[in-house]
């Protein structure tokens, strides 16, 4: 099932009297349950395109087809929705309230959709539960460590129950073993059936997913599967 569609994708933004383009006629489908890496160099426009497949931006061209409904030109609440129902996001900086708890901090996109109160705070703790967290969700952010902070994060993207997982460097900010304890989660999320679109500039964490798409001055440079994936574990990756 194709969840995401894009068709000659463009976004060009003024910067003062000068045009730039930061995406030129990008093409892509994504499927349910794929696993997909962006990889490119700063300035190479994957940003750009992390944001449009967010819906945090519009493309100033093109088309953009989500679940087979057309977002290129929704206006801000319209894509708020979609963002809060569809798209669970993880980022490197973990974005969480400092002076929330994890189940608050978890709960929050279902406070966002009306969630009732009981239900939510169900939803949080099993989320939290699904990451290893259920003896933290009590604890505020500084009490906890930098991977149980991320585990946070991935609880709160997937307590919506969304089409797709976002993330954008998630390891960023983690040391090598906490970022692959960190990438052998996203491992057992996407073997549940999840579909993970993971922005990287890191070579080693691209590899975890089966496809990488090669970003280079607005434009998909190479869209290639990966052979030998890394496949995270308790005991170490290794490759297959």
């Amino acid at each position: 099932m194709n969840i995401i569609n894009i068709e000659h994708i463009a976004k060009i933004y003024q910067v003062g009297s000068e045009e730039v383009h930061a995406l030129s006629d990008v093409s892509l489908n994504i499927n349910k349950n794929e696993y997909v890496a962006i990889m490119g160099p700063s300035g190479s426009g994957k940003s750009t395109l992390m944001n449009i497949l967010g819906c945090l931006d519009t493309p100033t061209h093109g088309i953009y087809n989500f679940k087979n409904v057309n977002v290129s030109q929704m206006n801000d609440n319209d894509l708020a929705k979609i963002r809060n129902r569809e798209i669970g996001f993880v980022f490197q900086t973990f974005n969480l309230l400092p002076r929330s708890d994890a189940l608050h901090n978890v709960e929050l996109p279902l406070i966002y959709a009306g969630v009732p109160n009981f239900e939510r705070k169900e939803r949080a703790r099993l989320a939290l539960e699904h990451v290893g967290l259920s003896d933290r969700i009590h604890h505020k952010p500084n009490e906890l460590s930098g991977g149980q902070r991320q585990r946070v994060a991935i609880a709160r993207a997937l307590v919506t129950n969304p089409a797709i997982i976002l993330a954008d460097e998630p390891t960023g900010n983690l040391d090598t073993k906490t970022g692959e304890d960190i990438m052998a989660l996203f491992n057992e999320i996407y073997e549940q059936g999840n579909t993970i679109i993971l922005v990287t500039h890191e070579e080693y964490i691209a590899e975890h997913a089966e496809r990488i798409l090669r970003i280079r001055d607005g434009l998909i440079e190479k869209d290639e599967s990966v052979s030998h994936r890394f496949i995270p574990n308790k005991n170490g990756a290794s490759k297959i």
